[in-house]
C-alpha cells in the first residue's frame, strides 16, 4: 500500500505492525496503540476517540471469524493527518459481513471502512483523516 508522501516500496519508519492472539482480551492493546498513533499525528481528542471505537468494532467483526489457532494482526500506516488501520485474522471460511448491522453502521460512521476476504485472511480496513490541531 502506498500512502501520500510515501512512494511505493518505501516504508514510513513510523508505520507499525502488531500481532496479538485472536482473543478479545487483546482488543484494548489495539485500541490503545491506535490512540497513541493518532495523537502522534495530532488528531483531535474527538477523532482519536472515534478511531478507538472504530478499531474496537473492527476487532469485534473479525474475531468471530478467526480460525481456532490464529493471531489478530494490526497494521497502522501513518501520513500527515491520515491513519490507515487494518485489523485482520486468518479465516478459512469467514461469513460475509452484515452491512445492515448496527456495528457496521457505527464503523462506517466513525471511519471509511472496507472489508476484504482474500488468501485465507479476513481484514477490515479503516481510513481516518483529521484536521491537525491548530489547523483550519
Amino acid at each position: 500500500m502506498s500512502l501520500p508522501g510515501h512512494p511505493t516500496g518505501q516504508e514510513n519508519p513510523a508505520d507499525v505492525d502488531i500481532r496479538v492472539p485472536a482473543d478479545g482480551a487483546y482488543v484494548a492493546v489495539l485500541r490503545t496503540l491506535t490512540a497513541g498513533l493518532a495523537a502522534r499525528l495530532d488528531f483531535t481528542i474527538e477523532d482519536i476517540e472515534d478511531l478507538r471505537i472504530a478499531v474496537g468494532e473492527a476487532c469485534a467483526m473479525v474475531l468471530p471469524e478467526a480460525d481456532e489457532v490464529s493471531d489478530m494482526t494490526g497494521s497502522f500506516r501513518l501520513a500527515p493527518g491520515r491513519l490507515v488501520v487494518q485489523i485482520g485474522v486468518d479465516a478459512t471460511q469467514p461469513a460475509p459481513p452484515d452491512y445492515d448491522s448496527f456495528a457496521w453502521q457505527v464503523l462506517t460512521t466513525l471511519a471509511d471502512a472496507t472489508v476484504a476476504t482474500q488468501d485465507g485472511r479476513f481484514v477490515v480496513t479503516l481510513v481516518s483523516t483529521s484536521t491537525p490541531l491548530g489547523g483550519s
